[in-house]
């Protein structure tokens, strides 16, 4: 699982980027709104990947144990 600090991180950028464009949208400035949704859209690519990481985990130890399983007989 991605670990406590790297979700806490990605939670900071995308409301750091929900600020960002907030403010932007309070003070008409496009360059600001814009940077705001770049940080926001970083922030879930990165969550996605993180996901995406621990399946892939969660799937390789669900193998080895089967493997583990059929060299000791276990997987009746």
């Amino acid at each position: 699982m991605a670990d406590f600090k790297d979700q806490a991180k990605n939670k900071g950028e995308e409301l750091k980027g929900k600020a960002k464009e907030a403010a932007g949208n309070a003070t008409d400035n496009d360059e600001l709104k814009n940077e705001g949704k770049k940080d926001q859209t970083v922030s879930d690519a990165k969550e996605k990947a993180q996901e995406f990481g621990d399946k892939v985990k969660d799937k390789a130890n669900e193998v080895v144990g089967n493997i583990g399983d059929k060299i000791k007989g276990d997987d009746k």
